[in-house]
């Protein structure tokens, strides 16, 4: 008789009343047989880092799972092995665009496939898709990087002979959203009409290049009077590190961010809490919250509701750029690799076009007179 091969696992959570606290209770089958292990107190795991906690125990289940059979299909590779391995090395904003994006797009589309008989052409032909679809370039092109890490590991764990989609590209017709930046003007006029708390929020952003999260993230004693000290930032109402390792650094001030720092501090309640504290004072502000009801309004009445915290973040690259800033210095700065802040955050306006082709026309002229 053939041996019946290893399903996948998935299991289940189960709280359990014990003498110490309620604890989370991970259940799952191998060969038949029924397992379980206790993955910790529910006063201090979430149901959903017990989840993370249960799948990375499944994971080299289910791979060795996977490795005995060629019929598995996307979504249980999705599911039971790339996602739980993910997760081990994503952080907590990763985890939550990641997966949706997957689960969305791929798994709807392309879960009941076998992985062994999906062809460079099909997921070309997905992506092709996405692009008809109306989909922006930045989502169409993560999802062909999902594709590639997908089927790089599935290779790597000998399901499939070679990877599919590592000679995929980004269709042409994908939409590309503008990516706008203040000019100066806009930068003072939106300054002018904002309060001490929201101005001092778009000048963290616009003049010293913090991400949203960072700012919000901002405790009194990581703010010095002419710079900050980047521990930790806040996504979605919870404390988290840094975005990356770049991201960990000292944050310099300009002195129109210096002198409202210290009329914001001389109003502060609590000299080692939140620089911007919600009302109960023991949480920080909400971006979406500060945005929506603070700045947004007051903005769309002089025409500048389209300048989102992330066109505050390129306007401070770009305009570092124009004034001549060293890209290495600004790059620091702003917490990222060199070649981001040029090729993603950094835009070049017509006058700084005119002056860097200027520049090759005066040299040519130095050399050899007037060009005909």
């Amino acid at each position: 008789m053939r041996k019946r091969r290893q399903q996948y696992q998935h299991g289940y959570l189960q709280k359990k009343a014990r003498a110490e606290g309620a604890v989370w209770i991970g259940r799952w089958r191998e060969d038949g047989k029924r397992k379980s292990v206790i993955l910790g107190l529910c006063s201090t795991m979430t149901k959903s880092k017990a989840r993370s906690k249960l799948d990375d125990i499944l994971a080299p289940l289910n791979a060795h799972a996977g490795r005995g059979s060629h019929e598995m299909t996307v979504q249980e590779y999705i599911e039971g092995v790339y996602l739980p391995f993910g997760r081990r090395r994503w952080k907590d904003s990763t985890k939550g665009t990641t997966e949706q994006r997957i689960s969305t797009h791929i798994a709807a589309d392309l879960g009941g496939r076998l992985l062994r008989s999906v062809t460079r052409d099909d997921l070309q032909s997905f992506l092709d898709a996405k692009a008809a679809a109306g989909l922006s370039f930045s989502v169409v092109d993560h999802l062909r990087w999902d594709l590639n890490s997908i089927f790089a590991l599935a290779a790597n764990d000998g399901l499939v002979a070679g990877n599919p989609a590592e000679a995929l590209f980004t269709p042409r017709e994908c939409k590309r959203a503008e990516k706008r930046v203040m000019s100066p003007e806009d930068v003072v006029r939106g300054l002018a009409v904002l309060p001490l708390r929201e101005r001092l929020i778009v000048k963290l952003a616009v003049l010293a290049g913090m991400r949203p999260g960072e700012i919000f993230g901002l405790r009194w004693p990581s703010v010095a009077k002419d710079h900050a000290v980047i521990r930790q930032r806040i996504y979605r109402g919870k404390t988290d590190t840094p975005k990356t390792t770049r991201s960990s650094r000292i944050v310099a001030f300009p002195r129109l961010v210096i002198r409202d720092v210290a009329a914001w501090r001389e109003l502060a309640l609590d000299s080692s809490g939140w620089v911007f504290p919600s009302e109960r004072l023991s949480t920080p502000l909400w971006r979406d919250n500060v945005w929506n009801r603070s700045i947004a309004p007051v903005w769309k009445k002089i025409g500048l509701e389209w300048a989102t915290f992330q066109v505050m973040r390129r306007t401070y690259a770009t305009l570092s750029k124009v004034s001549g800033a060293d890209p290495k210095v600004t790059a620091d700065q702003m917490g990222h690799g060199l070649g981001v802040n040029l090729d993603v955050y950094a835009r070049s306006g017509l006058p700084q076009l005119v002056e860097a082709v200027g520049r090759v026309e005066a040299m040519l002229e130095s050399v050899n007179g007037p060009v005909m």
